[in-house]
């Protein structure tokens, strides 16, 4: 009878149900759950392995380079980063909020580390996220017009609930660059939120984008709603190089 019950879950889709179904008929038995009981585990086990899946989908989507964890990361290597403001944004509540993050500082002090979790954190409460770095963004909006499929992108980008955006200003930009960012950053104004991070301060944006008048659209929107942490000090990396005693080349002027 449960072999033939647990075909019939499966033509359903209920695979949550049909893999836990001998287990819930085993411990209905010698437990003696009511009829309730067992329907309301049944169902539970149904919508966990759904939650499950619908996570794991959500992950390979955002396009994440790696699994970061704020529990993962030491914070007493640079007391100056303010621990209790990020893990209220690992709540994810900005992100309902729709505001916005904004991450400066030099390479490794743990800008990539913190955008990746809070992104993390964001698909296990349930919003869909999107990791790219800028130079990419910007380069795949170009291919797409070129091909006729920049508004389908654009809309993609518009769509999901947070965006990453990495390294801005890590390589130069080609020109047209800022029309690009701008017309994203427009379209998620007040809409999703968008994480940045970047080694170039704000009033170097202009330079950078290589369009001051752009630049100052973009970020009178995207700094409406949105935090900005400033991260100085030393490179973990390099702090983690030196701890294992691997010798730290030396980078001549």
């Amino acid at each position: 009878m449960s072999i033939e019950l647990e075909r019939r879950l499966r033509s359903l889709r209920l695979s949550g149900m049909a893999g836990s179904l001998a287990a819930r008929l085993l411990q209905a038995e010698q437990g003696g759950l009511t009829c309730r009981e067992f329907l309301e585990l049944l169902t539970e086990d149904e919508l966990a392995l759904r939650r499950d899946r619908l996570y794991a989908r959500r992950l390979k989507r955002a396009n994440l380079p790696c699994e970061k964890s704020l529990s993962d990361f030491d914070f007493s290597f640079n007391p100056k980063i303010p621990k209790g403001l990020i893990l209220e944004l690992a709540t994810a509540r900005f992100v309902r909020e729709r505001r916005n993050l904004l991450l400066i500082g030099p390479s490794g002090v743990g800008k990539s580390h913190i955008a990746i979790a809070l992104a993390i954190s964001a698909i296990t409460a349930g919003h869909t996220a999107l990791h790219v770095s800028a130079f990419d963004l910007v380069a795949g909006l170009r291919q797409a017009e070129a091909t006729g499929e920049r508004e389908e992108l654009i809309g993609s980008l518009s769509s999901v609930e947070l965006l990453v955006l990495e390294d801005l200003g890590m390589k130069r930009f080609p020109p047209g660059s800022a029309e690009y960012l701008l017309e994203v950053f427009f379209r998620r104004y007040e809409k999703a939120s968008t994480i940045v991070t970047t080694n170039r301060p704000i009033e170097d944006w202009g330079k950078m984008l290589g369009d001051a008048a752009a630049a100052g659209a973009l970020l009178d929107r995207f700094l409406h709603h949105a935090e900005v942490i400033t991260i100085t000090g030393p490179s973990y990396r390099l702090h983690e190089r030196k701890r294992k005693g691997l010798e730290i080349p030396e980078i001549k002027e």
